[in-house]
């Protein structure tokens, strides 16, 4: 009897060892989550997108943001590093540029030049014949690890968050498998960068953020919305006027991982959540010990995205302008909204199609 208690003696030592002490590559920071309100108030749980459709992307997936082009065209960045063209007329789909990596956030300038985010690159340009040119892969000889969204300024001036610049995108396996690892080390490793690619000039406008993630400017660009995700919530940064420089909390304790802003018509700004947010990593926030405990243990057991379809629109001042959901999450990890004059169509994480709704009966004017 003595030989079976000591072989369970030793497995039991060994898995407590295992549990305390393997390396994992996180030093988790305590924190104090906000209470978590669910979907009441102004998010409470409705169907408005329950009827959304969409149109298959063939052998294109995860159309992670989406930009309307100057020539009437939806733009999407996907998984296997493309960018695809979207026609106007009958939504064919057609391969416009290869950037290579994973390009996440897209804009357009009135020139019809396109923008990337690429996390594993940095900042692109693809000009309107497709050809691809990397405008910033470094800064002072560190390279970007994690470009993430981008918004482009009247001036040229291209604002972008490094969502990470522990959690390389690339070096750990893909964009969505770095973010987790950020955001339950929560050190404040994200950051927004100002660049100008005329004169070369990059600056560092906003540093410390836990997952930095959404960016958009004002129409009057007065101000950029920054999503900073891992503490749910929207920043608000004044880029002129006497705030010029400071940055302030716009919206708080959101029921969910705030992931792409991008710009509206009449003033509003849409934000994806790309998941709700989980109980345990929000019990464990003033817990950085057992953060790491659970760190060690197999994926399926450590905090993840659990599936959800929700965006919201909310204002330059923060109010909730709009709050639509589908319960049965048809198409799940939504990370955005791009609006055009009759559609909203929605952005997604993984996925080979393009949800879109109808927007005339949706948004509250």
């Amino acid at each position: 009897m003595k030989r079976p208690l000591i072989v369970l003696a030793i497995a039991v030592g060994l898995l407590l060892s295992y549990l305390l002490a393997w390396p994992v590559p996180i030093e988790p920071e305590a924190w104090q989550a906000p209470e978590n309100r669910g979907l009441t108030g102004l998010f409470v749980q409705n169907d408005a997108l329950s009827n959304a459709k969409a149109f298959g992307l063939g052998v294109f997936e995860g159309p992670e943001d989406v930009a309307l082009g100057g020539d009437g065209a939806l733009y999407a960045t996907t998984s296997d590093g493309s960018v695809i063209r979207i026609g106007p007329a009958s939504d064919t789909i057609t391969k416009f540029a290869s950037v290579d990596g994973r390009p996440l956030g897209i804009e357009a300038n009135s020139d019809g030049e396109l923008f990337i985010a690429n996390a594993y690159v940095g900042i692109q340009k693809i000009s309107r014949d497709g050809s691809v040119s990397n405008l910033l892969t470094s800064i002072d000889g560190v390279p970007l690890v994690y470009a993430d969204d981008l918004a482009v300024g009247a001036d040229g001036t291209i604002y972008f968050s490094e969502a990470s610049t522990k959690f390389g995108a690339e070096a750990w396996g893909g964009s969505y498998t770095a973010s987790l690892l950020d955001i339950m080390e929560h050190g404040g490793h994200g950051r927004i960068i100002a660049f100008d690619p005329g004169s070369g000039d990059v600056r560092v406008i906003i540093d410390g953020l836990n997952f930095a993630n959404g960016v958009a400017l004002s129409e009057d660009q007065r101000f950029l919305l920054v999503a900073e995700t891992g503490s749910y919530r929207i920043l608000k940064h004044w880029l002129q006027g006497p705030d010029a420089g400071t940055t302030e909390v716009l919206i708080d304790n959101l029921p969910g991982f705030p992931d792409n802003i991008n710009s509206g018509s009449d003033g509003r700004f849409w934000v994806g959540f790309v998941a709700p947010r989980n109980a345990m990593l929000d019990g464990l926030s003033d817990k950085p010990f057992l953060r790491k405990l659970v760190q060690r243990l197999p994926a399926w057991a450590r905090p993840r995205a659990r599936p959800s379809s929700h965006v919201i629109a909310i204002s330059g001042d923060g109010e909730v302008l709009a709050n639509l959901q589908d319960p049965d999450a048809t198409y799940p990890l939504m990370t955005g909204v791009c609006e055009t004059s009759e559609r909203l169509y929605l952005t997604r994480l993984f996925g080979q199609q393009l949800p879109y709704v109808e927007k005339n009966v949706l948004i509250r004017q």
